[in-house]
């Protein structure tokens, strides 16, 4: 399957069987932290880049095969840019009744069609990392037309047209948005949009920019706390479920490796695997040359060649 992938633990979601909308790295934003790779294709346009019918198919072998938490509309870009999303959304009703959420940027919020066809929608995750026009531009790096007024503008239309839940996800970066001032901006904001969470997130796997440095644990409890009770610092869960591999578990590793970096307790925990058979797994597919070692910040991280 081109279009499904996972399930995979989710620091969110629980076990989150995910639907890639579009092709690698197409997307409105450039960020410097994203995990997945420089964006390769740079737009706005909005276009039926996965049909709707395609994914339908998918996904009724994949849930023929597992019962996952969440389905999640991400990817490896703006799952929004994908002109057949509320024709997406409409099937995974149609077939099932387990809850979805869609991973955003939040970049075409601003557009009033684009939040129409996203309503069905249980969850909604969009990214909110400053109020300043030069951070947003220095962290996001968005296609033309694109500016910080215009994302805070789409997040008032989604809160006032949308019924679902709206967790906030903050990405926080040393040096660059995690200022006083710069969170005393957020804050601002944030109350106003009243999401019912703001997810605090930094650096854990490594960035498509180097100089895209974590938050240390420290900042990010006083920052939690400045926010208020709905506040949360997101962290990798315990996930005692075991994920449905697809052909084998060989195959599962190199399906979340091409998603995003994972590391061997990441594996461990979406397979339900010892430490020691874990390694043993990681080891024959760095053999083979299925997946490749990347440090980042004292840690080992497996991604996909």
């Amino acid at each position: 399957m081109s279009h499904i992938f996972g399930p995979v633990p989710s620091r969110r979601l629980g076990l989150s069987l995910g639907i890639d909308l579009i092709p690698s790295k197409t997307c409105t934003y450039n960020c410097m932290y994203c995990e997945v790779g420089k964006t390769t294709c740079h737009t706005i346009d909005v276009k039926p880049y996965v049909p709707a019918n395609e994914i339908a198919e998918e996904l009724k072998i994949a849930l023929s095969k597992t019962r996952p938490d969440t389905i999640t509309l991400a990817g490896s870009g703006e799952p929004m840019l994908n002109s057949e999303i509320d024709r997406i959304i409409a099937d995974i009703k149609e077939q099932t009744g387990i809850k979805t959420a869609l991973l955003t940027n939040g970049s075409l919020l601003w557009r009033e069609e684009m939040i129409r066809k996203i309503l069905a929608v249980d969850i909604i995750l969009p990214t909110f990392s400053t109020v300043f026009e030069e951070t947003y531009m220095a962290i996001h790096r968005p296609c033309a037309g694109l500016n910080v007024s215009r994302l805070i503008s789409g997040l008032y239309d989604l809160r006032k047209r949308y019924k679902g839940l709206i967790f906030l996800e903050i990405v926080l970066l040393s040096g660059m948005n995690d200022t006083e001032k710069e969170i005393e901006g957020l804050k601002k904001i944030i109350d106003e949009i009243s999401p019912d969470r703001v997810q605090l997130n930094t650096i854990i796997r490594p960035p498509s920019d180097s100089r895209a440095a974590p938050v240390e644990m420290a900042r990010m409890e006083q920052i939690k706390d400045y926010f208020g009770e709905k506040a949360e610092i997101i962290a990798y869960p315990a996930l005692e479920k075991k994920c449905t591999e697809y052909g084998s578990e060989g195959i599962s590793v190199v399906d979340m490796a091409k998603r995003r970096p994972v590391r061997l307790k990441d594996i461990a925990a979406a397979l339900q695997m010892s430490d020691a058979d874990t390694e043993r797994l990681v080891k024959g597919l760095l053999m083979k040359g299925e997946i490749t070692e990347k440090k980042h910040e004292g840690e080992i991280f497996y991604v996909s060649k």
